[in-house]
């Protein structure tokens, strides 16, 4: 028989593994640990094709994944409730803005059933990237089978400027991870002067 002590334990060991690896219903499952290379990474004739996401965003406007297309994309699922996607938020509006100008795009897909609580959220950190409202996951649930895991939060998945799935990750990602593959994925930047190739 357990004493309340050791049920206090066993509940706080629970709840800091819950935040490491992800939140989900009912179940937290993640492929990947915090600190971790994106844990599926595709050479580019291997990738799978993306399916168009559609809908709304959170301030009701219409949001199409293939209207990014000639960009580089990050899809970042997560809900207003997930302590690892609060944890997670500022990397990616530092994503948004420290790579937005060379042709990276950050895409949320919110899992919320209140949109209230979802637009808090995105006005809380200040996040400079639209969401797609999917509080049924009809989205999600889209993906390419056996991406990701979809009742898990966060994941992150990387879309080339083709349309094509890149990388994709279960938990938290920082800016330093996501630029190591962004880097491969954009356009080589040339000098104005003589065309070739900036170093």
């Amino acid at each position: 028989m357990r004493t309340p002590r050791t049920a206090l334990v066993t509940c706080a060991l629970l709840t800091s593994g819950a935040l490491l690896t992800g939140c989900a219903a009912p179940e937290p499952v993640s492929d990947s640990t915090p600190g971790d290379a994106f844990s599926k990474v595709y050479a580019e004739g291997e990738r799978p094709t993306a399916p168009d996401l559609t809908g709304n965003s959170l301030e009701g406007d219409e949001i199409r994944l293939s209207d990014h297309r000639g960009k580089v994309v990050l899809l970042n699922a997560w809900a207003s409730w997930c302590g690892p996607c609060r944890a997670e938020a500022p990397e990616l509006k530092k994503i948004q803005e420290k790579w937005g100008g060379r042709g990276v795009d950050v895409l949320g897909i919110d899992n919320d059933h209140s949109q209230a609580d979802a637009l808090a959220f995105q006005q809380e950190f200040r996040l400079p990237y639209p969401s797609l409202h999917d509080p049924a996951k009809r989205q999600i649930l889209r993906l390419p089978r056996g991406l990701v895991n979809a009742q898990s939060l966060p994941f992150t998945i990387v879309v080339d400027r083709t349309g094509k799935v890149a990388a994709a990750r279960m938990g938290m990602v920082t800016e330093a991870e996501v630029a190591k593959l962004l880097t491969p994925l954009l356009p080589t930047p040339t000098n104005p002067s003589n065309g070739a190739p900036t170093p």
